[in-house]
């Protein structure tokens, strides 16, 4: 049987629909886009966790090259291979979450085109290439300062508000323009906003407990002088709070008889609050095993996602202006 030409006609199907979802986009592939741009930021901000917490911070000594003399991997006494694949691994995901970026750009350039155009989402998702250009030339003087904590923590902090304009692209693309209308109470929504205010707190206790702790991303790397002891307690202490802030919003958004699917989102934060924090409890005790590490890294953005889409589902803007392409009849009429 042959089996090459119906995984060959699977290929083209599946490039095709990108490319359709790209040219011709509509409100459904927008949002798949803007998902996407989500995913590739989550999975570079654990990769480059990865590279910390295996000593490969400075697998590529040099930037723009991995070498000198190279930009890509060449043998030198200096670092191990097994560390330089793992720099460089991170170095080429930048070119996927390039692409998605850019993939982002057309789609909502092209979405945007006629009388229903959407500004709002090419200005948003323009932030996502930029992103990417800044985060490179930052990523370089990571190396050039040879892992210095202060901009090590920087470039973990652009990751999540790359993230985070990846989720109002999503949030934005989901709904329409028409003026924003609360679904809660204002002092329920100003609750939302506190507990965003406080989930990033929480993200920068975690940089100063990262850049104080064991996994510097390399030996010849600094660290800050402060105890660790007192930055753990106080990240546990920020984490806390934000654990009892969404309680209070979880609470506040049931009795008030809130929509439904914004006392889902909040339940759902709550759950990954308290999971994260059983991963914080077993890698503290465990002596922070690397695995724990990333493991950890992934819940602070999960946990960062569901307390931004928590503030977005208390309000509304309408339903989705609906394009010619999703209209035969507008399509038709605008021929």
């Amino acid at each position: 049987m042959n089996v090459v030409k119906p995984t060959t006609d699977r290929i083209r199907s599946a490039v095709l629909a990108l490319y359709r979802s790209i040219v011709f986009p509509t409100a459904e592939s927008m949002r798949r886009w803007a998902l996407a741009a989500i995913v590739v930021n989550v999975g570079i901000t654990i990769t480059g966790a990865a590279v910390r917490v295996t000593g490969s911070g400075l697998g590529c000594p040099t930037w723009p090259r991995c070498t000198p003399g190279s930009f890509v991997p060449a043998r030198i006494d200096t670092h191990a291979p097994v560390n330089m694949a793992i720099e460089f691994g991170n170095r080429l995901l930048s070119f996927l979450v390039l692409a998605v970026a850019a993939a982002c750009v057309v789609a909502a350039w092209r979405l945007g085109r006629g009388e229903r155009g959407r500004p709002v989402l090419l200005r948003l998702a323009l932030l996502q290439p930029a992103g990417v250009v800044v985060q490179a030339l930052w990523g370089g003087l990571v190396v050039h300062s040879m892992l210095n904590p202060v901009t090590v923590a920087v470039h973990f902090l652009f990751s999540i508000g790359m993230t985070a304009a990846a989720v109002v692209l999503y949030a934005r693309a989901s709904e329409g323009d028409a003026p924003g209308q609360r679904l809660v109470h204002k002092d329920i929504r100003t609750l939302g906003y506190v507990l965003v205010a406080a989930a990033f707190t929480l993200l920068l206790a975690g940089v100063v407990v990262t850049g104080t702790g064991p996994h510097s991303g390399d030996e010849a790397a600094s660290r800050f002088g402060f105890d660790i002891q007192s930055v753990v307690r106080l990240h546990t202490d920020v984490a806390y709070l934000v654990v009892g802030l969404t309680f209070a919003l979880l609470f506040a958004l049931h009795v008030t008889d809130s929509p439904g699917r914004a006392r889902r989102a909040a339940l759902v934060l709550l759950g990954v609050e308290l999971s994260q924090g059983v991963v914080g409890y077993v890698q503290y005790f465990l002596a922070v095993p690397a695995a724990l590490v990333l493991l950890h890294v992934l819940g602070a953005t999960l946990v960062w996602i569901c307390a931004l889409r928590v503030v977005f589902l208390m309000r509304t803007r309408g339903p989705v202006p609906v394009s010619a392409a999703e209209r035969p009849e507008l399509h038709h009429a605008a021929v």
